[in-house]
């Protein structure tokens, strides 16, 4: 079995380009310790910590609708609503732990704590 390294995602809203088509869907790749480190070096970062997501995103976003490239300026002109999606994604992505849910067990009553793993789907 390969290891996946990209995952598919679908937008909330999605990216307008200049012609005005819609990019909804795309596939985000796993962070590289490079992708993490040398953003950290771009003046727009130095200048803006806030800046910081948009680079990293323009990095590990391989493919966007049916753009040819993403880039930091497609990053900074997408909704608030996708960056914040895309950012909550990364994380899940490259995050050591699973997500851990309570509940209860149905049948003896116990309380139950329930990690799931989103990476086994295509489609988180």
């Amino acid at each position: 079995m390969a290891f996946q390294v990209e995952y598919h995602f679908t937008l909330p809203k999605g990216y307008v380009d200049e012609a005005g088509e819609l990019h909804r869907q795309g596939v985000m790749r796993l962070a590289t310790a490079a992708d993490e480190i040398l953003p950290l070096r771009d003046p727009r970062v130095q200048q803006n910590p806030g800046y910081l997501p948009v680079i990293l995103l323009s990095r590990v976003v391989s493919r966007l609708g049916s753009l040819p490239k993403v880039d930091p300026g497609v990053i900074e002109k997408l909704f608030a609503v996708d960056l914040a999606y895309l950012q909550d994604f990364y994380r899940r992505l490259n995050t050591l732990s699973l997500p851990a849910y309570k509940g209860v067990c149905p049948h003896c009553g116990q309380k139950v704590e329930i990690s799931i793993d989103l990476m086994d789907e295509q489609e988180i």
